[in-house]
């Protein structure tokens, strides 16, 4: 699990577009890597939704956006044409990114215990050093969150 100050991870992704990269091709900017359980879920979709919205106002602050789940590149490439979001997204089939970040933990579905993504959000600045973590989010407000954190960390 990343602490504050950590260096962003040197891992190979797949982004929607069928792009094959590595996570240090973002470091020179600030970054925000949000993690959801599933695509085209209605949560998950209005937190897409939320940072589609607000992309302009990141923009503003040289900041990109990635989304990643474990879902895989069709579900991630057709979730993201069907909502129009604005920026990539990360297909972790493998949980090779998700296992890194520690977002993988036991929750309760229906009842019944699982294991998935817990919703996080990783602010990452322009350096790669990890700026700061939200854990379990809740998807009302939260992209109001990581946008002020953005200006904070931009501004000092």
């Amino acid at each position: 699990m990343l602490n504050i100050g950590d260096t962003l991870p040197d891992i190979d992704i797949l982004l929607t577009g069928d792009q094959h990269t590595n996570l240090s091709a973002y470091m020179g900017k600030p970054l925000v890597l949000y993690f959801y359980p599933k695509a085209s879920t209605p949560s998950c979709t209005r937190e897409g939704l939320g940072f589609t919205a607000a992309q302009a106002e990141f923009a503003e602050h040289n900041c990109a956006i990635l989304g990643a789940s474990r879902d895989g590149l069709q579900a991630q490439e057709n979730f993201k044409s069907k909502q129009g979001f604005t920026f990539d997204l990360i297909a972790d089939k493998e949980e090779t990114l998700c296992q890194a970040m520690g977002v993988i933990a036991q929750k309760m579905l229906f009842g019944k215990p699982s294991i998935g993504i817990e919703r996080s959000t990783f602010l990452f600045d322009a350096n790669g050093k990890l700026h700061r973590v939200w854990r379990k989010v809740r998807v009302p407000g939260h992209v109001d969150e990581v946008l002020a954190a953005v200006r904070t960390m931009t501004q000092a």
